[in-house]
């Protein structure tokens, strides 16, 4: 996994409550045995109308979200289903942060394990982000995951809390294989004193 550094990116909205899992990367995509390739799925009955042509009413449809790597959004994001592909998806569409009041606690873990970084913040500051962005084309966010710190195109500082380890393991690119490699001679070790070949 690649190591999270500091960024800045263009924010996209998405004004929904209690986004699940299947609007995020619909079933009938689950088939590929890839972690990549998912992100053009990425909320498809959303994005796309019946006809396969893209739906013009779709806020992160227009043409000022295009490129954005930071999506803010609502309540309870990530909800329904446990699968994996829904960080797979916001990652492949080249969304590496994601700001919302609250998360689905196996959606939340899910993004440390795929170099995401899942950010809560209040709600009134959700609400005030989603108005600056809406009035200002271009609307970017610097990302410090070292000083967990959002910095707006105005220089405000919003803090945002982290589990240092969650954070440690994104600042250093730790999935879950990462972190049992961090213990390898540990574990060669034991495996050459109980004969394991």
């Amino acid at each position: 996994m690649e190591k999270f550094e500091t960024f800045s990116g263009l924010l996209a909205p998405l004004d929904a409550q209690h986004a699940d899992t299947d609007q995020i990367i619909p079933k009938q995509f689950l088939k590929r045995v890839e972690r990549t390739g998912y992100g053009e799925f990425l909320f498809f009955d959303w994005r796309f109308n019946d006809d396969g042509s893209l739906n013009h009413d779709f806020e992160m449809n227009h043409d000022r979200y295009q490129g954005a790597s930071i999506l803010i959004t609502r309540d309870n994001f990530g909800c329904g289903s446990s699968r994996e592909h829904a960080p797979w998806a916001l990652k492949g569409y080249g969304i590496r942060c994601i700001v919302a009041p609250s998360f689905a606690d196996i959606f939340y873990n899910n993004c440390f394990n795929n170099g995401l970084l899942p950010v809560v913040l209040a709600a009134d500051t959700v609400d005030r982000l989603f108005g600056e962005l809406r009035a200002n084309e271009g609307y970017a966010l610097k990302v410090d995951l070292e000083r967990r710190l959002l910095l707006t195109p105005s220089g405000e500082e919003i803090p945002f809390e982290l589990d240092d380890f969650l954070r440690d393991r994104l600042l250093n690119g730790w999935d879950q294989v990462g972190l049992t490699l961090r213990h390898e001679d540990a574990i060669t070790r034991w495996e050459k004193d109980h004969d394991i070949d």
